[in-house]
């Protein structure tokens, strides 16, 4: 084959390519999930702000993160812009070896997801953030209706706290709020008053701008923490064990979504939030108390040197 043939072939190819890009329908809406929790909410508005700006239709699905699995493996959802490797690797891992999902890559944001209390619990229980600590002053967390119990305030979302309680023997109750914003409820009240309390929080997240606090430090995670009775301190039981530290936040894909939406796919892929972004995000409604919708319009307009980089220069129209 000579020079010249493979030229207007390569050419061809190009030509084609573009045409199938162009010719993707946007007739039907990307369906985006929204969770439960500001940063991801504000992030997929924001999303959705880019998928628009490319000429797509958006809808947003509320979706627990529990719900959100079957929904992206049958196509009634598309997009999971906010995936947190401390509460959902499980699922995801389990969707996309299964064919069912598409891992859309990483965010450079590294996450932590746990126990946490502010830095003035430690006046009255100075041996924290060790988890023996805190096990020894359970009763400065109690509440009137905990019969003497610590209590430790957990947002709507699964995870195995009670399972640790028990391995770890911990003398405490969880108390699961029905929203995620409650929790910061809960910490206003106590930090008024100075109480004791112990909560669920994560990073990336606006709290760390205003609170001094920190993690729990429970036994180092491990993979066999989660599948191996006889490992760590619980010779019985599972879940002995804190969360995963620096954990990855990744996105997520219905399979169709490439062959349906090859650009949005593309940008989707790109898409790459940090720490800071995203905690800047959160606390345009959580501090600066905007709408969802306000916060993620300002985002969009302030970094729109970030996001056109999303976008592939093939994309462009």
């Amino acid at each position: 084959m000579n020079r010249h043939l493979i030229l207007i072939m390569m050419l061809i190819i190009s030509i084609f390519s573009v045409k199938a890009s162009s010719s993707e329908s946007k007739d039907e809406p990307i369906r985006i999930v929204t969770n439960n929790w500001t940063s991801q909410i504000v992030l997929s508005q924001v999303m959705g702000k880019v998928f628009k700006s490319m000429g797509y239709k958006i809808e947003y699905l509320p979706s627990s993160t529990s719900d959100q699995w079957g929904a992206l493996a049958h196509g009634a959802a598309h997009v999971q812009v906010e995936v947190w490797e401390g509460t959902m690797s499980d699922m995801f891992n389990r969707m996309v070896e299964g064919g069912n999902m598409v891992d859309a890559g990483q965010h450079d944001a590294k996450t932590r997801e746990d126990w946490w209390y502010p830095d003035y619990v430690t006046d009255v229980c100075p041996g924290l953030p060790d988890w023996k600590a805190l096990k020894e002053c359970a009763p400065l967390f109690a509440t009137p209706d905990s019969n003497g119990k610590g209590v430790y305030f957990a947002g709507p979302w699964e995870k195995p706290d009670e399972a640790r309680i028990r391995a770890l023997e911990m003398d405490f109750v969880v108390n699961i709020l029905s929203k995620g914003d409650d929790l910061w409820v809960e910490l206003e009240k106590a930090f008024k008053e100075k109480r004791p309390i112990v909560l669920f929080n994560w990073t990336p997240n606006w709290v760390e701008s205003r609170f001094e606090g920190a993690f729990v430090e429970f036994p180092v995670h491990a993979p066999e923490c989660e599948t191996d009775p006889s490992w760590g301190t619980s010779p019985t039981f599972l879940y002995d064990c804190g969360n995963p530290k620096g954990g990855w936040l990744k996105k997520a894909a219905w399979v169709g979504m490439e062959a349906k939406w090859s650009c949005a796919f593309k940008i989707l892929k790109n898409v790459n939030f940090n720490n800071n972004q995203i905690a800047v995000a959160s606390a345009l409604v959580d501090v600066d108390k905007l709408s969802y919708e306000d916060a993620a319009e300002k985002w969009y307009r302030d970094n729109q040197a970030v996001w056109v980089k999303w976008i592939p220069e093939e994309c462009n129209p």
